[in-house]
């Protein structure tokens, strides 16, 4: 998974994309968590870069579900 997905990054994407993206972050933090528990671990800083993005995922699919932002598509000028 990219690291440092912004809100805006992932309000471009359709539906699809971000459900596929949150799957992705919720298997990370879960070998995240395991590594932290068998003391694997190296990055203890990842756990909450990973948290952070599942956080803005469900932000945006909320914001969606709400009205308050809609997915914008990009025009092609031509």
């Amino acid at each position: 998974m990219a690291k440092g997905l912004t809100a805006g990054e992932l309000r471009v994407e359709d539906q699809d994309t971000l459900v596929t993206k949150l799957k992705e972050a919720k298997e990370e933090l879960f070998n995240l968590r395991f590594q932290a528990a068998t003391g694997q671990l190296e990055s203890h800083g990842r756990l909450r870069a990973v948290r952070r993005e599942i956080a803005r995922i469900y932000t945006v699919m909320r914001e969606r579900e709400l009205g308050i932002v809609t997915v914008e598509k990009e025009s092609i000028d031509g």
